[in-house]
């Protein structure tokens, strides 16, 4: 093909992911031709108006292998775009260690954030070839900087050198008194991954016995020293798998759900452990991963280890901010989410396979832990960020000329390029199901499905429905009079906040995360702004309202400025926060049965998502047969049948949504009996149950397993 004209593919693609995926071709080209023209071609495509492009050009570069082309990238970390230099130092690290470029990523890794994480990656896959160089500068760096946190960095790197040259200088910085704790914390958790020596096994075992954030450290680092190296088989029959959310406080009883992060994923980890480890699943047990302190973790790993054997649903948590941040800003966490997932998994005494689902920071460690480990990999694969960049597109909202600018933001080329490197490497993928399922994979990702059937399963995701008919058994008996209970109690005294003449109202509810992702105050804009006001009130349930994330006061000051907090009350919004799962299901079933006196019965539950890629709440809300307004794509649109058990719309338009609101309401208000409610009912009890799903994924995790264990016998008699 040529890089000239792989290069003019890129320019002439009729969308940006087209672009995008044209751009492997041009690193191809490329690396196949490399030379002063390809260089010059690379370079003016570098400097130009189209920052796609340019991104591409980036990286094209970053895989010829030429002196030229080398000293050319290296320069482009001093380049005026900050997306210029984050997608070199990430090029860089694939290529030939470049002496020249050390001083700048070092300075990026300082500086912290993405570009930080992706300066310092590039540094970690140098380290071998180069600890000469490494350890000096690292060093050198110190010495000229103050400032705590970007200490802290460094030393972390430092402790990604695996070296002897490392060893003395991050023994002293453990040591060393007059250092802030988070950069001794470096230094001592850093300690933990090395061969053990006289020198530092005092400094650790010294800071274990004293008290504070630093000897919780320590104690983890014990822990890592004194674990055991590869991968523990229990006997044949068994089979243990591991998943993961680390942006998440997941516990068995969901306390936390709605609350930051913690939304439908928390809850499906919980109840799909539970389901996988019953008599119908078969796994002999579930290994389940979230966020959490050092002495979390610290605690969780000495019960992992006491009770290696035992089976069933247990959960460990992995070392991460106290304060929680948005995933997309916790990607500087890679190095810590590693060594806490690889503590876990060895502690639990290992796992046949490891289920990874998000293109965030806990899948890249992951992934990078089970490649160290050699544990496969089963991926849940869904066009995200690929269907995010493609709306955008289409929108207007996102353009080649700005491409780059909001890829600094929202990393849309890295995370897509990890769902593809993650969905190759995978033993197994699994997909939700969606409307031209085959046709969006292939275009929006490049998957397809037909051609390794094999290696692909799809999987609807499911709820619980004991949750759900407990929850509307309750509801229905307290709508008959019966005294309510907690969960319902405490619904009775939010409604009785609204004013007298709103009590006879429906309620429009929704469930979920206080993001602008799941839309909470474009649906507060859509409602407030119309003549629905008058006929419904709205309930929104989820967000941390004592403590919000910045994710949350977002949305929250964006609903504050439509219905101001001292206008709530006569204007009928209910802001409830966060509440456990079996609360929020008896909330919901009382929306569709009413709640007397305070609310009338046939309400309606509304999800305004940009995107879904299922919808385990509006699963939910139809099982307690609640008429539902949903995003017109994704997972939705497989399950939603528009015009009968609920509306699809155009989410993302604020007209649109507010239509379908309206009607959704009059729709719901008309109905005379439960007939259509059995339908939504019937339809999520026969296939949407989280046992179905769980009885699905084993068979897969069961295959898989079989498969290692054969590729390992017969890598043993190839070695005999």
């Amino acid at each position: 093909m040529g890089v000239q004209t792989a290069l003019d593919a890129v320019r002439r693609a009729p969308s940006l992911i087209d672009a995008m995926r044209l751009s492997d071709d041009l690193a191809f080209e490329a690396a196949r031709d490399p030379g002063v023209r390809t260089i010059r071609v690379l370079a003016d495509a570098i400097h130009g108006e189209d920052q796609l492009v340019a991104i591409a050009g980036v990286h094209a570069l970053g895989g010829v292998i030429d002196r030229d082309a080398g000293r050319q990238l290296a320069s482009l970390l001093s380049d005026p775009r900050p997306f210029v230099r984050e997608h070199t130092a990430w090029a860089l690290g694939s290529g030939l260690p470049r002496f020249d470029a050390i001083g700048r990523l070092l300075g990026m890794v300082a500086a912290g954030g993405f570009s930080g994480m992706l300066a310092q990656r590039a540094l970690e896959q140098w380290a071998d070839a180069v600890p000469e160089a490494l350890v000096p500068g690292l060093e050198g760096a110190l010495l000229g900087i103050a400032e705590p946190e970007a200490r802290a960095r460094l030393v972390e790197t430092l402790g990604l050198v695996r070296d002897r040259l490392a060893d003395g200088s991050l023994v002293r910085l453990a040591a060393e008194e007059h250092e802030p704790d988070i950069v001794r914390g470096a230094a001592v958790a850093a300690l933990g991954d090395r061969s053990a020596d006289g020198a530092a096994s005092d400094i650790l075992h010294h800071l274990a016995g004293c008290e504070g954030s630093l000897a919780e450290v320590a104690r983890l680092a014990l822990i890592d020293r004194s674990a055991a190296d590869g991968r523990f088989r229990r006997h044949a029959g068994e089979c243990t798998i591991a998943q993961l959310f680390l942006h998440a406080d997941i516990d068995p009883g969901l306390s936390a759900a709605g609350a930051g992060d913690n939304g439908g994923i928390a809850t499906l980890l919980v109840r799909l452990g539970d389901a996988l480890t019953a008599e119908a699943g078969g796994i002999d047990r579930v290994l389940t991963l979230s966020r959490g302190s050092a002495a979390d973790a610290a605690a969780d790993a000495l019960a992992l280890e006491a009770d290696a054997g035992e089976a069933g649903h247990v959960y460990a948590r992995v070392p991460m901010p106290t304060e929680p941040v948005p995933a997309v800003q916790a990607w500087p966490w890679r190095v810590a989410a590693r060594r806490g997932i690889r503590r876990a998994l060895r502690a639990a005494g290992g796992v046949d396979l490891l289920h990874l689902r998000m293109a965030d920071v806990g899948s890249l460690a992951a992934s990078e832990v089970a490649r160290e480990l050699g544990i496969p990999v089963v991926f849940s694969v869904a066009p995200d960020p690929h269907g995010v960049i493609d709306s955008l597109d289409r929108s207007g909202r996102l353009t080649r000329e700005d491409y780059g600018d909001v890829d600094s933001a929202e990393h849309f080329w890295f995370r897509a390029r990890l769902v593809q490197r993650l969905a190759a490497n995978s033993a197994h993928t699994v997909v939700f199901p969606r409307p031209r399922l085959r046709e969006d994979l292939q275009r929006l990702i490049g998957i397809d499905l037909e051609a390794h059937r094999e290696r692909h399963t799809i999987v609807p995701e499911g709820v619980d429905l004991v949750t759900g008919d407990a929850a509307l058994d309750e509801a229905s008996a307290h709508a008959s009079g019966a005294e309510a209970g907690p969960a319902l109690g405490e619904l009775r005294g939010l409604l009785e906040s609204l004013a007298p003449e709103r009590r006879r109202l429906p309620l429009i509810v929704t469930a979920g995360r206080l993001h602008r992702v799941k839309g909470m105050a474009a649906l507060v804009d859509a409602w407030a702004t119309g003549p629905l006001a008058d006929r419904a009130n709205l309930l929104l349930i989820g967000g941390d309202l004592e403590r919000p994330s910045a994710d949350e006061r977002e949305q929250l000051d964006r609903i504050d400025a439509i219905v101001p907090p001292a206008e709530r009350t006569a204007a009928g919004l209910v802001l409830a926060g966060h509440r456990p799962n079996d609360v929020t299901a008896r909330w919901l079933a009382a929306a569709r049965v009413g709640v007397p006196g305070l609310a009338a019965p046939r309400g309606v539950y509304a999800c305004a998502s940009l995107k879904e890629e299922f919808g385990l709440a509006l699963l939910e809300a139809m099982a307690v047969g609640l008429f539902v307004v949903a995003p017109d794509g994704g997972g939705p649109a497989t399950y939603v049948a528009d015009g009968d058990t609920g509306l699809l719309t155009a989410t993302w338009d604020p007209a649109r949504l507010a239509d379908a609101l309206e009607v959704a309401v009059a729709t719901a208000a008309a109905e005379r009996d439960e007939e259509r409610a059995e339908r939504s009912r019937a339809m999520v009890r026969e296939h949407f149950t989280i046992q179905r799903m769980a009885r699905t994924l084993a068979e897969v995790y069961r295959g898989v397993a079989r498969d290692e264990a054969e590729l390992l016998r017969a890598g043993h008699r190839a070695a005999s």
